[in-house]
């Protein structure tokens, strides 16, 4: 008995010690990405926060600022540079962009509880940062988790929306009933990422290992490549982002977006879609138009879920064109 008991002391120990090891190889020596990526890029980039919905939100800001505005939404794991290469080519052509990290995302406040991630407070605080910066109509493009906000401003608040672009994300509709031959999805990590603080440790775990392995392998070659995942794991580790950023799902489980109604989009429309998308099936993409009154359909066949990266240049031409249409 005695030794058993000293044998599970000792594993104790040992797992205690292996979580702190794991937790603290996720630390990240601090990075001016800001000031790093105004280099890069050599366009003009303005950081600050912005007050709304009672929090504040970290906003980078590039063009004229008697430019047509265009508002720029991240996903997960992302925060605002995976948009650099669109800032830099919107700007250019005269547009002004706004790239928010999102609530819990890098440099922006993290409220504690997962109530605080319900796709209402993500909206609110949307239309908030719309009218601190004085924007009463402005173009939006969204991708991942940025694409289900785009979404939802677009049907709840058309008047706020020019034109509307997500990416690699369906209409909310087409997930609650998924296109005949194509069945509902469920990932592992989506599943996991609901559990309370052990997906916290597992991310941080080996300097960030499985979520760096999962970037790099679900995208073309090269494509995060330094020092993109620098960038990233400097944001992750930002006060713990990990943690609110994971609230997301969490959020997203215990509070599902209300359905009722027809959920009609009428602003001009434009779903693009990489073919390559391991995470969302590219076959949900079509259905979508049906809750659109004006919308198109751009497939990426050479292209997966993260074709910011993949296809920057692409990307931004699609987005110029598309929001300098009259």
């Amino acid at each position: 008995m005695l030794r058993a008991l000293r044998s599970l002391g000792i594993a104790a120990l040992l797992g205690a010690g292996l979580a702190v090891w794991g937790w603290r190889s996720g630390n990240q020596a601090p990075i001016d990405v800001v000031a790093q990526a105004r280099a890069a890029l050599g366009v003009p980039l303005e950081s600050g926060l912005v007050e709304t919905n009672g929090i504040r939100l970290h906003v980078v800001q590039a063009g004229p600022r008697d430019g047509p505005p265009v508002l720029l939404l991240h996903g997960f794991p992302e925060f605002w540079w995976t948009w650099h290469a669109q800032i830099a080519a919107l700007a250019q052509a005269d547009f002004r962009v706004i790239v928010p990290d999102q609530r819990g995302f890098d440099l922006s406040d993290k409220p504690p509880r997962v109530e605080d991630y319900r796709s209402e407070e993500r909206r609110a605080d949307i239309l908030g940062l719309l009218d601190a910066l004085g924007h009463q109509r402005v173009s939006i493009a969204g991708h991942d988790f940025g694409a289900f906000v785009a979404w939802g401003v677009a049907i709840h608040h058309p008047e706020r929306l020019r034109r509307l672009v997500v990416m690699n994300v369906a209409h909310p509709k087409v997930y609650a009933s998924p296109p005949p031959g194509r069945p509902k999805t469920i990932h592992w990590f989506r599943t996991f990422f609901k559990l309370p603080w052990l997906p916290e440790l597992v991310g941080r775990s080996g300097n960030w290992f499985l979520l760096e392995r999962n970037l790099v392998e679900t995208s073309r070659p090269g494509t995060f490549a330094e020092p993109a995942m620098t960038y990233y794991k400097q944001a992750w580790a930002h006060e713990n982002a990990i943690h609110s950023m994971l609230d997301w799902y969490r959020a997203s489980a215990r509070y599902p977006v209300d359905l009722t109604g027809e959920q009609r989009v009428v602003v001009p429309t434009r779903i693009l879609w990489g073919e390559r998308d391991v995470f969302n099936d590219p076959g949900y993409a079509e259905p979508s138009l049906a809750f659109c009154d004006d919308a198109k359909l751009v497939r990426i066949p050479d292209a997966g879920h993260w074709r910011l990266h993949e296809k920057p240049a692409e990307t931004s031409r699609l987005l110029i064109e598309f929001f300098g249409e009259p």
